[in-house]
């Protein structure tokens, strides 16, 4: 670094997976909180539109009421003195909260005195009326909310008069202005608690995305692990054949002998990073068919016996009928990896005992071997892809167990690694009985 230059600046950036999990965590709120939105429009909009139509509905029928009775006075009446005009403001009945003015021909008023309101008869309605129009409007009189209804009216002798019926909304808008007040408030706490319910959910929904996240890095790191030492091993016996490419190959066989040991170690373990990898994307379909666990667990024994004695390791089969309803190979590929397991755990002059039978409305298989049994500190992470205890035997992939857990959680059992008090562990498979 060149003296007197300043320090160069360390930037820690953020996990891709945690930018991700918050992205889509803004996302699952915001369409939790804008769906309820949505719903509290077109809710609230409708219950407000039809509260207000039902109001307007019933005060344009008081209007036309009163202004029936008045009409009906006008064409049989020869004069209208205003004292004898029913004109007034009118309490109870079907007419109720309303008054009416009676415009004459030459645009003189009858009305009480009390009635003499600014703004009052409506210029624009009187001008409909008399161009024949019924005219109902909505206006502010005074600061006070008015429905007004105009039409034209004839006289006894003929004459055409405009009839004016004025109805006081107060009541009318209180009610409504009430209703937004609540709707708006309700809608406010509703979308509050959606937005909270919205990001309590969003919470737990991302628990497995995480924990898929999560297992996806820890898979690729322990492949790439797992996959390392042997390709160094076959790297480094390639480097040694090419440096003795001219001697015999007798001389050089166990160059030889190890990259075939490591590419079948390799190819057992590209097969089973290749099932799990099909179990996680849910390719794999497992039949459902009748079969007794006992046979299939016979086959399986049967092909590891010479296994087993080539390490000096007895097989004990103890069967008992158990029918139950699953895919016949899965449930092999299961009894297989739980005996080999054994079997390379035991030592030379050991048992392994495999037993099948029913238990609790199933059926079951257990597997049990005179190893040094599981530490306590392995029994929690025993079915984890990768995970090899300390003293694990060489060659195998520490993805068996793994993939018998996913055998038989898809068969709607369960699987349980134990100590026996005696020594030695146990592998105890409960699936459910054929029905």
């Amino acid at each position: 670094m060149t003296p007197g230059a300043p320090p160069p600046v360390v930037t820690r950036g953020k996990s891709p997976d945690a930018a991700l999990l918050r992205r889509v965590r803004w996302r699952l709120v915001l369409w939790s909180g804008g769906t309820t939105l949505v719903v509290l429009l077109v809710l609230g909009s409708a219950l407000y539109a039809t509260l207000a139509n039902d109001l307007g509905s019933a005060g344009r029928n008081t209007l036309t009421i009163r202004a029936e009775d008045i009409k009906r006075v006008i064409a049989n009446a020869r004069r209208f003195p205003p004292e004898r005009l029913p004109i007034g403001f009118s309490v109870g009945g079907p007419a109720s909260g309303t008054f009416a003015y009676l415009v004459l021909p030459d645009d003189s008023i009858l009305a009480p005195a009390e009635l003499d309101v600014e703004g009052l008869p409506d210029r624009a309605g009187i001008a409909a009326a008399r161009a024949g129009r019924l005219e109902i409007r909505e206006l502010s009189v005074e600061g006070i909310p008015v429905r007004v209804l105009s039409e034209s009216a004839t006289g006894r002798a003929g004459i055409k008069y405009v009839l004016q019926v004025v109805q006081d909304r107060t009541g009318e808008q209180r009610l409504l202005d009430a209703v937004m007040a609540i709707l708006i408030g309700g809608g406010l706490v509703a979308l509050l608690g959606a937005t909270v319910a919205g990001t309590l959910y969003a919470q737990r929904a991302l628990i497995p995305i995480r924990e898929s996240l999560r297992r996806q890095r820890e898979f690729a790191a322990d492949a790439s692990h797992e996959l390392r030492t042997p390709l160094a091993v076959i790297r480094s016996s390639v480097d040694l054949l090419e440096r003795h490419r001219d001697e015999p190959v007798g001389q050089v066989g166990e160059a030889v002998r190890d990259i075939r040991d490591e590419v079948e170690h390799l190819s057992a373990m590209v097969g089973d990073l290749l099932m799990l990898a099909r179990t996680d994307s849910g390719a794999i379909e497992l039949e459902r068919v009748a079969v007794d666990l006992a046979d299939i667990a016979e086959g399986a024994v049967s092909v590891l016996t010479p296994l087993a004695a080539e390490k000096g390791v007895r097989i004990v089969f103890d069967p008992v009928p158990a029918p139950a309803l699953g895919d016949p190979g899965r449930l092999r590929q299961l009894v297989t990896i739980l005996a080999d397991n054994a079997i390379a755990h035991s030592p030379e002059g050991s048992t392994v005992t495999v037993s099948v039978g029913r238990q609790s409305g199933g059926v079951r298989l257990t597997v049990d071997d005179q190893g040094p049994g599981f530490r306590a500190e392995d029994l929690p992470h025993i079915f984890d892809r990768f995970y090899r205890s300390a003293g694990a035997p060489e060659g195998g992939t520490g993805l068996g167990l793994a993939i018998a857990r996913w055998v038989t959680e898809q068969h709607h059992g369960a699987i349980r690694a134990t100590n026996l008090p005696i020594g030695g562990a146990r592998m105890d498979v409960w699936l459910p009985a054929a029905v």
